[in-house]
């Protein structure tokens, strides 16, 4: 299997037919890496402090620089998971990303489970998302018949 071929880069009308769940799947978790990756801004620019904060208390340093490579991460494999462009690698990328985000939560606020009280059961939920889109197209590219 190779590790990268030109239709990784090429961006096919067969990559936005949402009756295809692996296409569903994939479009939805990259639109759903938009907003975490907004969420690190105050305004326009312009980084939240509280965020700087957060990633400071979860031992990012220097915290801006973490701040800025969370934000460019997270939304490059948005873009790319939308797009359908070097999928596996980005889902991959997003799942990493989102991963890291559940260290910082825990090793900021201990375990918790539940979003909505500061916990981590949405980005795990959306990690796990992300790294089924990259087993299925790691399957894709390698010939297997998919199983949606």
């Amino acid at each position: 299997m190779p590790l990268l071929t030109i239709d990784d880069f090429r961006i096919k009308a067969s990559n936005f037919n949402i009756t295809r769940a692996e296409n569903l799947l994939r479009i939805i978790c990259g639109a759903f890496m938009f907003p975490h990756a907004m969420s690190k801004f105050s305004s326009f620019g312009v980084l939240s402090a509280g965020t700087i904060g957060f990633f400071g208390k979860a031992g990012f340093q220097p915290a801006e620089l973490w701040v800025w490579m969370a934000f460019f991460t997270e939304a490059a494999c948005g873009i790319a998971l939308v797009l359908g462009l070097c999928t596996r690698y980005a889902a991959l990328g997003a799942a990493a990303a989102l991963a890291i985000a559940v260290y910082a939560l825990h090793t900021t606020k201990g375990f918790g489970w539940l979003w909505n009280m500061g916990g981590y059961e949405y980005p795990v939920f959306w990690a796990l998302a992300c790294v089924s889109v990259a087993l299925s197209e790691f399957r894709r590219i390698a010939g297997e018949p998919q199983r949606f």
